[in-house]
C-alpha cells in the first residue's frame, strides 16, 4: 500500500473538488440520485444487522460498505463536496457559483435516490402492504420519529442538539473521503475510508443523506412524522451542521496547515535561492 504524503492528498483534495465543480447538471444528479440510494442500502443493512444480532456496533460495522461503493464509483456525495469543493474555490479552480450549483443539483439528485429506494424497499418489506410487522419497520418508523419528533419535543435545544450532531457527523464523513486519497491500493482506500465512517455512524449522528432515506421511509411505513417536522427539525439544520464541519473542519483546517503552508516554503526557498543568485552575481 503507498502512503501518500499530506501535502499530496490535500492537493488530490483540490483536484477532486474542481473535477466535481465542472460537472453537468446530468451527471450531477445521476451521480447523486446513485449515492442517495446506496446510502438507504447501507442504512437498512445496518439496520437488518443490528436486529438480527441486537448489536448496534455491527450495523455500524457493515454500513461503511455503502460509501465505499460510492467513493470508488466516483458518484457524489454531497456532505463530501461540502469539505472538497470550497478547497478548489480557495485555490482559484473553481468558482463560488459552480460550488453552489453542485451543492444543488447533486442534493436533487440524493433526494431523488433516497425517496426511489426507499419506495423499493418499503414494498419489498411490507409485501406490498400485507406485513406490517416487520422488525425493520418498526426500526427505521423510531428512526424516523427520533429524528423529528425528538428533537421537537425539545424546543430550541432540540435544534442546537440536531446541529451539534450534524456537525459531529461530517467532521467524520469527510474525514472518509478525504482518507480515500491516502493511498494508490484498493484496499488500502477502503480501509482508510472505512473507519471514519464507522466512527460517526455507531455514535447516531446525523447525516443529511441517510436522512434523506430514513425518514421518508418512516413516513411511508406510518411513522407520526410530517413534511414540516422533517425539513424543519431534521433535514435543513442537518444540512447545515454538515456544511459547517465539513467546510471548517476538514476542507479548511487540512487546507490552511498542509496547502499553503507547502506554498509558504516553496516562496522561501524562491527567496534563498534568489538571495545566493545575487550574491554570486555580486
Amino acid at each position: 500500500m503507498t502512503l501518500l504524503s499530506p501535502s499530496q492528498v490535500v492537493e488530490s483534495m483540490v483536484q477532486s473538488g474542481e473535477a466535481k465543480a465542472k460537472l453537468p447538471v446530468k451527471d450531477l444528479l445521476i451521480r447523486g440520485g446513485l449515492a442517495g440510494a446506496l446510502l438507504g442500502f447501507g442504512t437498512t443493512l445496518a439496520f437488518t444487522a443490528e436486529i438480527q444480532t441486537g448489536l448496534g456496533i455491527v450495523g455500524a460495522l457493515l454500513f461503511p460498505a455503502a460509501f465505499v461503493i460510492i467513493i470508488l464509483l466516483g458518484l457524489e456525495l454531497v456532505t463530501g463536496s461540502f469539505a472538497l469543493i470550497p478547497v478548489a474555490v480557495m485555490e482559484q479552480r473553481a468558482t463560488f457559483k459552480q460550488m453552489l450549483n453542485n451543492w444543488f443539483w447533486v442534493i436533487i439528485g440524493h433526494i431523488i435516490g433516497a425517496a426511489f429506494y426507499a419506495v423499493l424497499y418499503t414494498i419489498a418489506i411490507t409485501q406490498l402492504g400485507h406485513v406490517n410487522d416487520h422488525a425493520v419497520a418498526g426500526k427505521i418508523i423510531a428512526a424516523a420519529e427520533a429524528k423529528t419528533l425528538g428533537y421537537k419535543n425539545f424546543g430550541f435545544d432540540g435544534m442546537i442538539v440536531v446541529f451539534v450532531k450534524a456537525v459531529l457527523c461530517n467532521w467524520m464523513v469527510t474525514l472518509g473521503a478525504v482518507m480515500a486519497m491516502t493511498s494508490k491500493s484498493v484496499i488500502g482506500k477502503i480501509a482508510a475510508m472505512w473507519l471514519p465512517i464507522l466512527i460517526f455512524f455507531a455514535q447516531g449522528f446525523e447525516h443529511a443523506v441517510v436522512n434523506m432515506f430514513v425518514i421518508p421511509a418512516g413516513m411511508l411505513l406510518g411513522a407520526d412524522v410530517t413534511m414540516a417536522d422533517w425539513w424543519l427539525w431534521n433535514q435543513f439544520p442537518v444540512t447545515a451542521g454538515n456544511l459547517v464541519s465539513g467546510l471548517a473542519f476538514t476542507g479548511l483546517a487540512l487546507y490552511v496547515t498542509h496547502r499553503q503552508g507547502e506554498v509558504k516554503k516553496v516562496v522561501e526557498m524562491q527567496k534563498v535561492s534568489s538571495g545566493m543568485t545575487s550574491t554570486q552575481r555580486g
